[in-house]
């Protein structure tokens, strides 16, 4: 008897009904696991520009820079980093608006799912709202991608001003164990087991 009271029309509605529901949900979780992770990178970016501003003042106020070994070439490195992290943080900040958006879109994507289940009009609604959440999601994730290589570039810049300080702060006897390796010199350090081989110059060149 319980069976027969059970129609099967209103059991299926009520199942696509809570299948649609759930999907803006996942992308929800999804897009808010995206905006925690970016705004983690962006305060590290930021603290980052703070600590770059303080060494660049430090070097700036210094009483003797003839004293500061590649004073300069320091300056010079640190503006220049001054400038990609500062563009890091714009293109955080963008990110972390297009994932803002793209929850945004989702959550009223649920709403006009709930808006159709029940008054049984605009049913179509729902889709194209769903649809520019998942380009503003997309958007983002193509912005943390150039994000993520400019900080490669950052990290390698960077990398490379210690190496060209080692060589020249460096003992001769501690210079001549080690030379370059790879596309970014400094980036890694091979040593070199038969001194016979040692270069003339401290990095093989």
């Amino acid at each position: 008897m319980a069976t027969e009271l059970v129609n099967p029309d209103a059991l299926n509605s009520t199942i696509e009904f809570l299948t649609a529901m759930v999907t803006p949900a996942l992308l929800i979780s999804a897009t808010g696991s995206l905006v925690l992770s970016t705004s983690t990178r962006l305060g590290r970016v930021v603290d980052r520009v703070r600590q770059l501003e303080e060494r660049l003042s430090d070097l700036i106020y210094a009483e003797n820079k003839d004293d500061v070994p590649l004073y300069d070439k320091r300056v010079e490195v640190i503006v220049d980093l001054l400038d990609k992290v500062t563009s890091r943080s714009r293109i955080l900040q963008r990110a972390l608006q297009a994932f803002y958006y793209g929850v945004g879109m989702f959550t009223l994507t649920s709403v006009t799912i709930a808006v159709a289940a029940f008054f049984n009009t605009y049913r179509v609604v729902p889709i194209p709202i769903g649809i520019v959440g998942i380009m503003f999601l997309f958007w983002g994730s193509v912005l943390m991608l150039r994000e993520t290589r400019m900080a490669t570039a950052t990290v390698n810049a960077e990398m490379d001003f210690t190496w060209e300080l080692a060589r020249k702060v460096a003992p001769k006897e501690v210079a001549l164990k080690y030379k370059r390796k790879g596309k970014h010199g400094g980036l890694g350090l091979a040593r070199i087991k038969d001194e016979s081989e040692v270069p003339d110059t401290f990095g093989g060149e």
